[in-house]
């Protein structure tokens, strides 16, 4: 190939850009050329105004004709004072828009970028800025001459530059030296760079494959990636096998002996188990341990409160709510006003929301003080409609402080409640449980509810399944399906897949279920967008944005979420706004994808993009009644939601669903996922996909098995007996 060609110019327009790769599609004002010319490649962070140096290749494409082929390129400060201007009002500064970029370049002309940067207090003499629109304007000036900086350098070791601005505020202008001295710690310190990108850095900056720094580095990332699995724990043997696999590296004994200095250094433990070691991260060493002690502490615990005729408790309720309660109803009540620790579980339509509500009557009659609590937003939202009592996240429950990244709750200063029931209870991973067990006062009452035939929680382990699979605490089962829910397909077909029966497939528009046979992906998703855009909406007056959710098992393939939430973008949201180098659009349906506690949104909450503010560089996102803030730097916790996973559907209830199920998900079909899947659909659900797919499903009863000893602990616990 030729030596590379030098191209200097002003950007005029960004054609398209992906936010995770920072590949860009762009029209770049060349001197000397006839018109704009097309430049590809790794552009993260331009706007247009902006002048830019590039070194590159020209390329013919089939398509599109000749383009240059960008392979680095560097910013460069405009002189002229149009130039200047264009570069201040493309929103690159944050604080400085078109309307401020005319007014500093008529007050300093083409002095204007030096003022800023070396005498940034003569801005407050141009009317309208004041002192906080000055300091917004210095440091954002700072911070982009610094991540211009650190962008050339990610580039070098081919880090997208999506992590530019998560790493240069982890460690600030130093960043670049940070990750010479240890690229391992990126792995450790910033969200979204694994172990793999930090050893590609620490190969080319020379580190030894069998350093130990190198080896106890790909040890925890093998020990969080099975605990993103569902994990708790993970055999040592397997750890080790994976770890030289990982490395590239042969013999053991540089892994054990890692492993051993890893445990003295507490940031792992090993304990005994059936001739090999199971090997936790501390923390979720100790919430399984914390978990299984405090749950038989409280088992063991008298409770207090006022003493209950059970009999007439009940009678009083069934009056209260106006229906007659069935044997396992009453079972379950009899248990929640005595019991200290209880799980009551069953599918859609046996009754739990009813019996939570009598429940609630009794406990509120009694004047016994108690809390309702979910694990996500959506879930304690459903919570408070079904019973019109509040309903809170655990989190807000336990007053998390995200400053103090701590729960102001907790043994020093407990929950003042007699009882707290929680909703969706199979949502809860293991780290959360032990945060609840911890607030919550030794003669207090714990009530689970959920279906435990439902997917694991999202985080480290299984936990309800793993309690009741213990035998230690009593459990009630809810089988009976309510007369009303029988009439319901849903449900009735919901029950067939747990039962491992083949549910009964009936075509659109004849019930409340209905089956679209289809093989082909491309025709899916065709189906798809024309049964939210029109086809729903026309037959059951369900509105496309708000009540239809479409759920996929997968992320990933022609018939993943990636895919789906494109060619829906494009047929509900065509001509949204576009938010500043990423793929979203202002009018588009996101979902948050990670626990953002300053903000109180959490992974999986839902919302809508409702305006953008290029010069203050934020948008606001509309969760429920409540419009929150995010800086485009942010944009990384949201996804497109117009399809979801079945993971990310668990807790919530969707008036439509339209669930795709075909066999390219081979690896995902089992029976819980459908029964999931077919468990989220209020009114209706409508699935896509082919009858082969389906009876995969419906016979494949396994499930992924999670390394937890949650149920040894806690029966030795009750046992009295040291773990």
């Amino acid at each position: 190939m030729s030596q590379p060609r030098l191209l200097e110019g002003t950007l005029v327009r960004v054609n398209y850009s992906d936010a995770k790769t920072g590949y860009v599609v762009a029209r770049l004002e060349v001197p000397g050329h006839h018109g704009p010319v097309t430049v590809v490649g790794n552009l993260w962070g331009v706007t247009p105004g902006e002048p830019i140096r590039l070194k590159g290749h020209w390329v013919r494409h089939a398509r599109y004709g000749e383009q240059f082929k960008v392979e680095a390129y560097e910013s460069i400060l405009p002189t002229s004072v149009a130039a200047i201007e264009r570069y201040l009002a493309s929103g690159l500064i944050r604080g400085i828009g078109p309307a401020f970029a005319r007014r500093l370049v008529e007050a300093f002309g083409p002095e204007t970028l030096r003022v800023i940067d070396e005498e940034p207090e003569r801005l407050l003499t141009v009317d309208g800025i004041g002192e906080a629109r000055l300091n917004r304007i210095r440091a954002a000036w700072t911070e982009q001459q610094n991540l211009r900086g650190l962008i050339l350098f990610l580039h070098e070791y081919q880090i997208s530059p999506t992590f530019a601005l998560r790493i240069s505020r982890a460690y600030g202008p130093e960043a670049p030296d940070v990750i010479r001295e240890d690229p391992y710690r990126l792995a450790r310190d910033v969200a979204g760079i694994g172990f793999k990108t930090a050893d590609r850095i620490g190969a080319s900056l020379g580190v030894a494959r069998d350093s130990p720094k190198r080896c106890a580095a790909g040890l925890l990332y093998l020990l969080h990636e099975a605990a993103e699995a569902g994990h708790v724990y993970y055999p040592a043997s397997r750890l080790c096998q994976e770890g030289l696999t990982l490395l590239g590296i042969r013999g053991e004994e540089l892994f054990r002996e890692t492993l051993a200095r890893l445990h003295e250094e507490k940031a792992v433990v090993c304990e005994p188990l059936n001739g090999d070691s199971a090997v936790y991260l501390a923390p979720l060493y100790q919430a399984e341990e914390g978990v299984s002690l405090r749950l038989a502490l409280l088992a063991k615990a008298p409770r207090l409160g006022p003493r209950i005729d059970l009999g007439r408790a009940i009678q009083w309720a069934e009056t209260r709510v106006g229906l007659r309660f069935t044997v396992g109803q009453q079972e379950a009540l009899h248990k929640a006003l005595e019991a200290k620790v209880l799980i009551i579980t069953g599918g859609p339509g046996t009754g739990k929301t009813t019996l939570l509500k009598a429940l609630i009557e009794i406990l509120e009659g009694k004047r016994v003080r108690f809390s309702l609590a979910a694990p996500t937003g959506r879930a304690a939202k459903r919570m408070a409609e079904a019973t019109g009592r509040e309903a809170k996240t655990i989190h807000r429950l336990l007053e998390f402080a995200p400053k103090e990244g701590r729960f102001k709750r907790n043994e020093v200063s407990p929950l003042e409640v007699d009882c707290v029931v929680v909703d969706e209870a199979s949502m809860v991973d293991l780290v959360l449980m032990d945060q609840l067990l911890r607030a919550l006062p030794p003669m207090a009452a714990l009530i689970l509810l959920g279906d435990c035939d439902q997917l694991p929680s999202v985080g480290p382990g299984s936990l309800l399944h793993d309690v009741i699979a213990s035998a230690s605490v009593p459990v009630v089962r809810l089988t009976e399906i309510f007369r009303q829910a029988k009439e319901s397909h849903i449900v009735v077909n919901a029950h067939r897949v747990n039962r491992g029966e083949f549910p009964h497939l009936t075509p659109f528009g004849m019930a409340d279920f209905a089956f679209i046979e289809c093989e082909d992906p491309e025709a899916i998703r065709g189906h798809v967008a024309a049964l939210v855009t029109r086809q729903i909406p026309e037959r059951y007056g369900l509105d496309p944005l708000k009540d239809i959710q479409v759920i996929t098992p997968m992320n990933r393939g022609p018939l993943g979420t990636t895919a789906l939430n494109q060619e829906l973008q494009t047929a509900l949201n065509p001509d949204g706004e576009a938010i500043t180098g990423s793929q979203l659009r202002v009018g588009d349906r996101v979902m948050q994808v990670r626990n953002n506690y300053d903000k109180e949104v959490y992974n999986g909450d839902v919302g809508w993009i409702v305006r953008m503010d290029p010069e203050e560089q934020q948008v606001w996102i509309r969760f429920d009644q409540a419009e929150v803030v995010y800086d485009l730097s942010d944009r990384e916790e949201l996804q497109l939601a117009y399809a979801i996973s079945v993971h990310k559907s668990q807790g919530s209830e969707y008036p439509g669903v339209v669930f795709l199920l075909h066999t390219s998900h081979y690896v995902m079909l089992q029976r819980n996922l459908l029964y999931t899947a077919l468990s989220r659909g209020r009114h209706l659900v409508v699935m896509v996909g082919t009858r082969q797919a389906v009876a995969i499903a419906v016979r494949s009863a396994r499930t992924r098995e999670r390394y937890s000893r949650l149920p040894d602990r806690l029966r030795r616990h009750l046992a009295g007996k040291a773990s």
